[in-house]
């Protein structure tokens, strides 16, 4: 019960990962504010169910769970998905941003439309809803209240390694990963730590692209199974997680691996401005001493 008692909001809780978060946390003691819009996965439609199935389920595990329909592409949407989970329960300690939409095609090939629903629904719905939990969080802190807050975010190695036909999905999960830096920087004074994690999972927006992995064993582990990537997630959304923030977590199955991300390489300093035809042979040296980047998904 390393929740207990805590307020938590999932995004995208009705299917999949987030509702295997949402359980897992009503498992360790914790309210659970179930988002979910119930659409298709292209995001068309709409259905409530799905959001109101997986509350019912928290319930009958014995916790508290209360169910907000609120796009969290929109601004103000979000912030009444805050106040609704600070209205219900009294406060908010744990926001899970999980809710996502693909439209993968081939870059030439890929619309506008196209671009800024993934862009929109993946990055600004992670801003938005961490936007005005942060208010919350600054406000109870400046109130002289000793706050012990986690965001957990979710990226993707589409965001840190790249995808081919998914750079729409890339791009936005790339800027979550920058979002997650930022935001543990500035909200660590008011109590506040951000991480996030890039799942590999058995999901209806990961079935296409890794077809080959989604296989259920026969018997023994199943390692993509959705539930595998919660336990993770509530220990981060725990206090006992406190002295960890600005991380990002790759996990599948059994295993855990710490995202190490960009960092500086080899240079070197000419001492004065370069001339073009000098600048070849330096670079070329430079990618000689540094490390081979990851392959990009897909190539």
């Amino acid at each position: 019960m390393i929740c207990a008692g805590r307020v938590v909001i999932v995004t995208g809780a009705g299917r999949g990962l987030g509702r295997a978060h949402a359980l897992e946390f009503a498992r360790q003691g914790a309210h659970v504010v179930v988002n979910d819009l119930g659409v298709q996965l292209d995001g068309s439609g709409g259905d409530d169910q799905p959001a109101e199935r997986v509350a019912e389920e928290v319930r009958a595990l014995g916790g508290k769970a209360e169910v907000h329909g609120a796009d969290v592409s929109d601004w103000e949407q979000a912030r009444e998905l805050v106040d609704f989970a600070v209205e219900r329960f009294g406060r908010l300690d744990v926001l899970v941003n999980n809710a996502g939409v693909v439209r993968d095609r081939m870059f030439v090939n890929l619309s506008e439309a196209e671009w800024d629903q993934v862009i929109s629904v993946h990055l600004k719905g992670h801003a938005a809803t961490l936007r005005h939990a942060a208010q919350h969080w600054r406000d109870r802190s400046k109130a002289g209240e000793r706050v012990a807050a986690r965001v957990i975010n979710t990226t993707s190695g589409a965001g840190l390694f790249g995808s081919v036909g998914q750079t729409n999905y890339a791009a936005a999960k790339a800027g979550i990963a920058a979002l997650t830096l930022n935001t543990a920087a500035e909200l660590a004074r008011y109590g506040v730590t951000v991480n996030a994690i890039a799942p590999s999972a058995r999901t209806r927006m990961t079935e296409e692209v890794f077809a080959e992995m989604m296989a259920r064993p026969d018997d023994g582990f199943d390692a993509m199974a959705p539930e595998n990537v919660s336990p993770l997630v509530v220990w981060l959304g725990s206090a006992e997680s406190g002295d960890v923030t600005g991380r990002v977590f790759e996990v599948q199955g059994g295993e855990i691996t710490v995202a190490t991300g960009w960092g500086r390489g080899p240079s070197r300093d000419a001492g004065r401005r370069w001339q073009p035809e000098e600048i070849g042979p330096a670079v070329r040296d430079l990618l000689a001493e540094a490390p081979t980047p990851e392959p990009v998904y897909g190539t």
